[in-house]
C-alpha cells in the first residue's frame, strides 16, 4: 500500500469495518460465531480483506 492513493484505502477501511460487522451478524444468526476460534482475529482479517478489495477495485491508478 506504500505510495498508494490515500483516500482510496482510507475509504476502504471505512467500508471494510461495517462489512465485517455485517458478516459477524450473519455468522451469529447462522450459529457459526460460537464455533469460531480467535474471533477478533477472524473479524479483523475480514475487515482488512474487504478494505483491500475495495482499495484495489476503486483505486485511481
Amino acid at each position: 500500500m506504500m505510495g498508494s492513493y490515500f483516500p482510496s484505502w482510507l475509504i476502504g477501511i471505512a467500508i471494510g469495518i461495517p462489512l465485517a460487522a455485517g458478516v459477524r451478524l450473519l455468522f451469529i444468526r447462522a450459529g457459526i460465531d460460537d464455533h469460531l476460534p480467535l474471533r477478533l482475529f477472524i473479524y479483523a482479517c475480514l475487515a482488512i480483506i474487504f478494505a483491500l478489495v475495495f482499495s484495489f477495485l476503486f483505486s485511481p491508478q
